[in-house]
């Protein structure tokens, strides 16, 4: 999988440290012991060390390999509290209540973030989407780009059988369940700078429908052209398709045939699906139909990186989302931080 080799190889040369707050699952040590000797990132562990050195033994990691930091004694505390109280006081948050949030190694993982104590965080085994999600939202808070929060999947293409070959970016796949146009185009041009910091390619952007170039009538594609309109006021120069049918996105041919015009001429490397149905669905597909290997999902929009895994995820599947997170603060160095906080 050479697209996802590239990342790897890329995060060895990055010298980051990424913060992980479920080290009492033994995926999490196992995945961390990998990435930390593989030399993809320097591996912080937050949580209580009884707890961790229960999974450490139960895994056959060496604890003593990380840095592990417990929230309830650590004397980064105090001044995370304040971080976390300066952060929520719109919300009337008190001083106590602070404390008791950034107490929890998720908050506590992220406010290290924030705060430039580590370069992102991987979470999602023990935790769900929804709680991983609003505590990078509340704490990392949105880039000064995007207004939404979303998510994309990795697909990578490496198998003979493959027509077409490498990676691939579908989003909005997990996070977005119906977005307005102006979201649909956050989503995509946070996609876009994944494409160019991950796959290392110029983005070539498909936004996909059930109508090619005005071919049917709806609102939905309505939707869709005036997303790709948005994009291309804030980006003219992207290469970009609007209500295009997903064959005319990726087989050459067909472009040529149902769109002569193209931009993309049936090379798209970003897939932009309408809403979270037909995402979820098509790279569900893709994965269990198509043997593509789906990576993600992943989280685009936030200040930091900060990821979510499946709780159903494999100890690859951690290793390779850390390595991914640790690429991704190239994303973020060249946007401006926002304190909009949207929960």
């Amino acid at each position: 999988m050479k697209a996802l080799n590239n990342i790897i190889e890329k995060a060895k040369k990055l010298d980051s440290k990424i913060v992980l707050c479920e080290g009492d699952d033994k995926r999490i040590l196992i995945a961390a012991a990998q990435a930390q000797q593989g030399g993809i990132a320097k591996v912080v562990l937050v949580g209580e060390r009884e707890k961790l050195q229960m999974a450490a033994d139960e895994a056959d990691v060496r604890l003593d390999d990380f840095e592990v930091i417990e929230p309830q004694s650590s004397p980064l505390t105090a001044s995370l509290s304040e971080l976390y109280l300066s952060l929520r006081k719109k919300k009337g948050i008190t001083p106590k209540q602070a404390l008791q949030e950034t107490l929890k190694p998720l908050n506590f993982a992220n406010l290290m973030v924030a705060k430039g104590l580590a370069d992102g965080s991987v979470a999602g085994a023990v935790h769900t989407t929804k709680d991983v999600v609003r505590s990078a939202i509340q704490i990392i808070g949105l880039d000064g780009t995007s207004t939404i929060v979303s998510s994309f999947f990795l697909m990578m293409l490496c198998q003979p059988f493959h027509t077409l070959k490498g990676g691939l970016i579908f989003s909005d796949c997990g996070l977005v369940i119906d977005p307005s146009d102006e979201e649909l185009a956050s989503i995509a041009i946070a996609a876009a700078k994944n494409a160019e910091t991950l796959l290392m390619e110029e983005p070539k952007v498909a936004m996909l429908s059930f109508s090619t170039s005005g071919s049917a009538q709806h609102e939905s594609v309505s939707k869709v052209v005036r997303a790709s309109q948005r994009i291309k006021q804030q980006l003219p120069d992207i290469a970009i398709d609007e209500d295009i049918q997903l064959d005319a996105a990726i087989v050459a041919d067909i472009a040529k045939k149902k769109l002569p015009n193209s931009n993309v001429k049936g090379k798209s490397n970003v897939l932009i699906f309408p809403n979270l149905e037909a995402g979820n669905i098509c790279y569900k597909l893709a994965e269990r139909v198509g043997g593509a290997v789906a990576i993600g999902p992943l989280l685009q929009g936030l200040a930091k990186p900060a990821n979510d895994l499946s709780r159903g995820c494999s100890v690859d599947d951690i290793v390779n989302v850390i390595a991914v997170t640790v690429v991704q603060k190239e994303i973020n160095s060249s946007v401006g931080y926002s304190n909009a906080r949207k929960l």
